[in-house]
C-alpha cells in the first residue's frame, strides 16, 4: 500500500494547507494525539470524518485555532474565565466549551449550540493553522472508540487510504487528549480529565469545577463509555488478581497474557509478557496508548492491567484505563470473553 505519511517541513505543510482547503482530510500532529482535520467551515469535509472513522454524527468535534483572538470568530457570550483559561494554558492541552457563533456548522457541533476548541501545542499544526488560515476540526485519527494514535505511523494503521495525507511531526509529547472544560452553563464542569488537571483549573479560577453526574448523557469528545481500547479484551486488576489468573493461565488454561505492571514485581514465563509502567502519571500517560497497541496483537489472549494509583494526579490516566478495559468481576460476570478463559476466570473469582 501507498503511503499517505509526509514527513512536516514548510512543503508539506503549505501541501496539507492546500487539502483542506479543497475538503481533504489531513491527519495532523498535536502535543497530545494526532488529529484528523477537516476544514471546520466546510460541512462535507466535516461529514469525511465521520465517515472515515466510523463516528456517529452527534459525537461533536474539537476545532483547532491559531490563537485566543480567534475565539470570537467560532464562540459567543465569552465569559471572563475562558480568557484567563486561554491567557494560561493556550498553546496546550486544554479545550473549553462555549455556546457557538451562528456560523459555526452543526456538523461540527454534533447538533448542539456548543462548540469545543484550543489552540494545539504543537509547531506543525501552529504551521498549518496559519497557513490554511481557519479552524480544523480534528477528533483522533483513528477508528471511533479505538486507541488514540501518538505516531504517524499509527494513524496510517488506523485509516490507512480514508485519509488524504497524514502529515508526520513525530511522537506526540503529551500521549492523552486534552482537558475539556464546559463554560456555556452557569458553573465551569470539568467533562474529560487530562494533563491539566482539575485542581490547577480551580487554583487560577477561583471557583469548584463540577463533576458529570452518575448516568448522565454527555455528548462531548471522549465521553463515551467505552472508548480508547484495545481489541484484546483488557482487564483492569489488582496484583493479586493477575498473580491468580497467571496461575489459572499456567495450570488450566495456556492462554497468552499482556501485563502492564504498575509497582509490583509481577514476573514473566512463558505464558506472561510483562511491561513495566512508567511511576509518574505524565510518563506513563505518555506511554499509555503505544502499550496497549504493543499488546493488542494476534500473539495476546489477554491484556491485565495493573491498577495505579487513584489520586488527582492519577484521574487522566484512569479515565482512558477505565473506558478501555472492565474491572476483573465485571468480565466474568458479564460473559463477554471466549468461554475457556470465562471458565478459568469464573474459578479464579471462587478462589478469591
Amino acid at each position: 500500500m501507498k503511503t499517505n505519511i509526509q514527513t512536516a517541513n514548510q512543503e508539506t505543510i503549505q501541501l496539507a494547507a492546500e487539502l483542506l482547503h479543497q475538503g481533504k482530510l489531513v491527519a495532523i500532529p498535536t502535543e497530545t494525539v494526532y488529529g484528523l482535520g477537516a476544514d471546520a467551515k466546510n460541512p462535507e469535509a466535516v461529514k469525511r470524518i465521520f465517515a472515515a472513522k466510523g463516528r456517529p454524527a452527534d459525537h461533536p468535534l474539537i476545532v483547532h485555532i491559531l490563537d485566543k483572538a480567534a475565539l470570537e470568530e467560532w464562540a459567543i457570550e465569552i465569559p471572563e474565565i475562558a480568557w484567563k483559561l486561554a491567557d494560561r494554558f493556550w498553546p496546550g492541552p486544554l479545550t473549553i466549551v462555549l455556546k457557538k457563533h451562528p456560523d459555526v456548522p452543526m456538523e461540527v457541533t454534533g447538533g448542539q449550540n456548543t462548540v469545543a476548541l484550543r489552540v494545539p501545542n504543537h509547531p506543525v499544526t501552529l504551521s498549518v493553522l496559519r497557513a490554511f488560515g481557519g479552524g480544523i476540526a480534528a477528533p483522533s485519527a483513528n477508528r471511533y472508540c479505538r486507541i488514540s494514535p501518538t505516531l504517524a505511523s499509527h494513524v496510517e494503521e488506523e485509516l490507512g487510504d480514508k485519509v488524504d495525507m497524514i502529515l508526520d511531526g513525530g511522537a506526540c509529547q503529551v500521549g492523552l487528549e486534552s482537558t475539556i472544560v464546559d463554560l456555556s452553563g452557569t458553573q465551569p464542569r470539568l467533562l474529560r480529565p487530562g494533563q491539566i488537571s482539575k485542581s490547577e483549573i480551580e487554583e487560577l479560577l477561583q471557583v469548584k469545577l463540577l463533576l458529570p453526574e452518575n448516568n448522565e448523557q454527555i455528548h462531548a469528545p471522549g465521553m463515551m463509555e467505552v472508548h480508547y481500547a484495545p481489541d484484546t479484551t483488557t482487564i483492569l486488576c489488582t496484583v493479586e488478581q493477575i498473580e491468580k489468573i497467571q496461575q489459572g493461565v499456567v495450570y488450566r488454561h495456556k492462554y497468552n497474557l499482556g501485563v502492564m505492571a504498575y509497582d509490583s514485581e509481577i514476573k514473566a514465563d512463558t505464558n506472561s509478557y510483562v511491561v513495566k509502567m512508567p511511576k509518574h502519571a505524565n510518563d506513563y500517560a505518555h506511554v499509555l496508548y503505544s502499550i496497549f497497541r504493543e499488546l493488542d496483537n494476534p500473539s495476546v489472549d489477554i491484556i491485565l492491567v495493573e491498577q495505579p494509583p487513584q489520586t488527582e494526579e492519577w484521574r487522566a490516566v484512569n479515565d482512558r484505563i477505565g473506558k478501555a478495559a472492565k474491572l476483573f468481576s465485571d468480565v466474568a460476570e458479564s460473559g463477554n470473553i471466549d468461554k475457556n478463559i470465562l471458565d478459568g476466570l469464573l474459578q479464579l473469582l471462587i478462589w478469591s
